[in-house]
């Protein structure tokens, strides 16, 4: 299933105020794509869409409410005449161990990141059964991996990741034409540290390696084009997520060092965070104690169907070699 080029595109974006959300849009825009805006900052998504002038919109949004999310799509149709590509976004953390969480908090955090994602994809749906396009998710490797201090955020992107699914498949049962993609990035260099709700005696991190915003937004656009099933964004995300497949009770016992990979070594500088309100929008990255890695060439690769054959291939002969123990047999 192929879509229409990127530049005749309207895309919705919510969580479209910070992180991967705003690079998503400042892309798009730079493509040619008319875009549709959405988070609860409506000032500061009023100075972003003011950088890209007629070809763009905002809408004040709530995810977590489903008649706030209603009048994106509402807004997207009178302003343009509809969408054809819906990126959800919007997403928050809480660092601090289940047992000290708040139960208000936890709630919070499944009704932006689940409930938002739900939300967006069923209103998507009904206008996109029509017109066809593109409904693309944004999880985390947290869909596959449970993390320590983060373990509602990793609930809340394994339930994004069944809801995706069973999404894709319904739609493919009806003959809908809608494409629906789970893109699950690894470690990302945004403010979602800084804007999370801390309960650590330390300023939270994300574990290395990080990548640049960028490279999420330009597979997510890709996926808007060109569809895919799944996009995991950054190979050490990957080779984590193969590495807890292969011997998922060595990664428990990695819980200690998970745990302390998320901590700086400052206090808390505002462990309110942006969790119950809008807080520190308007920035595409955070700023981390170590270097960021500049691209995803494993991420790169597998975005083109050529490419993705010889990754596979790759990847196949690596995990073969080691479990065959390092031999290689030659047979002529």
């Amino acid at each position: 299933m192929g879509h229409k080029p990127l530049r005749e595109q309207v895309i919705v974006i919510t969580g479209a105020s910070s992180g991967i959300g705003l690079a998503t849009a400042r892309m798009a825009a730079r493509r040619g794509a008319r875009v549709v805006l959405a988070a609860r900052s409506g000032d500061v998504l009023a100075g972003i869409a003011a950088e890209f002038g007629p070809r763009a919109t905002f809408v004040a949004a709530d995810v977590g409410r489903r008649e706030d999310v209603q009048a994106i799509a509402d807004h997207a149709v009178a302003t343009f005449g509809g969408f054809d590509t819906w990126v959800n976004v919007a997403g928050l953390t809480v660092y601090g161990p289940l047992r000290e969480i708040d139960p208000e908090d936890h709630e919070r955090l499944i009704r932006t990141n689940l409930w938002g994602t739900v939300y967006g994809s069923l209103i998507a749906a009904e206008h996109l059964r029509r017109h066809g396009g593109a409904i693309i998710n944004v999880g985390s490797i947290a869909s596959d991996l449970a993390f320590p201090f983060q373990g509602l955020y990793a609930t809340s992107k394994h339930a994004v990741k069944g809801f995706t699914d069973t999404l894709r498949m319904e739609l493919k049962a009806e003959g809908a034409p809608v494409s629906v993609t789970l893109v699950k990035p690894a470690s990302i260099d945004t403010p979602l540290p800084a804007r999370a709700r801390n309960y650590m005696d330390r300023e939270p991190t994300l574990p290395p390696p990080i990548y640049p915003p960028q490279e999420v937004a330009n597979a997510i656009l890709r996926a808007a084009v060109h569809p895919q099933r799944d996009i995991f964004v950054g190979g050490g995300g990957k080779l984590f997520v193969m590495g807890k497949e292969f011997a998922p009770g060595a990664y428990d016992e990695l819980a200690p060092a998970i745990i302390a990979l998320q901590k700086r070594s400052e206090p808390p500088r505002n462990p309110e965070g942006a969790l119950h309100a809008p807080r520190s929008a308007g920035r595409e990255r955070g700023d981390p104690p170590v270097p960021v890695m500049r691209t995803s060439a494993y991420t790169r690769a597998t975005l083109h169907p050529l490419a993705t054959a010889g990754v596979a291939i790759g990847v196949a002969a690596t995990a073969a070699l080691i479990l065959g123990g390092g031999r290689v047999t030659r047979r002529f």
